[in-house]
């Protein structure tokens, strides 16, 4: 449903969309920096995985910006996210991508425990009707 959060939007689902449109961003500056890495012997991979993190960064903005705006449709692809990013962080772990993985783990989390707090709940279901 895309009604508006009546009262003042909570601020754990506040710092979940804002760091949710952050990471949106990064995916962005990640899709400008293999375009601009391209070379002829990886050009199919690099425009694929360059369209692929634009999508996805777009994607991710577009949802940090609806949730706190009533739409709880925004809800999956925005927790979906996550665990994809916590699967990333599983991988990288170890070696000199250590401190990658911790980063994008705790992103990870924080983005969680703000979607999933109560008073974000609440509001959620308030917006949806429920």
């Amino acid at each position: 449903m895309n009604s508006e959060i009546s009262s003042p939007t909570p601020p754990p689902l506040v710092t979940a969309a804002s760091v949710t449109v952050v990471e949106g961003l990064v995916l962005l500056l990640l899709a400008v920096l293999e375009i601009a890495s391209l070379t002829g012997g990886r050009l199919t991979m690099g425009l694929t995985t360059a369209v692929f993190f634009g999508a996805f960064g777009v994607l991710l903005m577009v949802c940090g910006r609806l949730i706190t705006r009533g739409h709880t449709w925004v809800r999956g692809p925005i927790l979906l996210a996550q665990l994809m990013a916590l699967a990333m962080a599983w991988n990288l772990r170890g070696g000199e991508t250590t401190i990658v993985s911790a980063a994008i783990a705790v992103v990870a989390l924080i983005v969680i425990a703000g979607m999933l707090h109560p008073a974000s709940i609440e509001a959620l279901n308030h917006a949806d009707g429920a």
